[in-house]
């Protein structure tokens, strides 16, 4: 596993993280993350030998350590501008404690979007040349 590369992939998850608190809204968030997981299939197909559907996933368990934390420190700030989030929590199991309910939904989420980037990544893994030079040729 190449865990550097993991890691500096889901520095992408940190700035989304503050990016989705601060600035950017619910409702293109979906086109942000689509540039970022074709980014990190590429990243991992180009830098990766093998395992690249479990690298894919990897990064999205990194990534959503960095947007649950971002979003439980920040919560007041993140939920004034995420108003349609906030009526959906209220919805939900343990609506008083909306922060140990992204705590709870966090990894399960990080986890359904490591299975796509997983995807991702294996597809890519099948489209991208490497960067290796195979070992045994002049």
């Amino acid at each position: 596993m190449n865990w550097k590369l993991i890691f500096q992939l889901s520095l992408f998850g940190l700035a989304m993280a503050i990016a989705t608190v601060y600035w950017i809204p619910s409702s293109i968030e979906p086109i942000f993350w689509l540039a970022i997981f074709v980014l990190c299939a590429y990243f991992i197909a180009k830098n990766c030998s093998d395992k690249f559907f479990l690298h894919g996933f990897m990064v999205s368990i990194f990534n959503c350590i960095w947007i649950t934390a971002a979003h439980i420190v920040f919560y007041n700030t993140y939920i004034a501008g995420h108003t349609k989030e906030a009526s959906m929590m209220a919805s939900m199991p343990m609506p008083n404690h909306p922060r140990l309910m992204m705590l709870v939904m966090g990894p399960v989420i990080g986890a359904m979007f490591g299975l796509v980037l997983g995807l991702f990544a294996f597809i890519a893994s099948k489209i991208v040349k490497k960067n290796m030079v195979k070992q045994g040729s002049a």
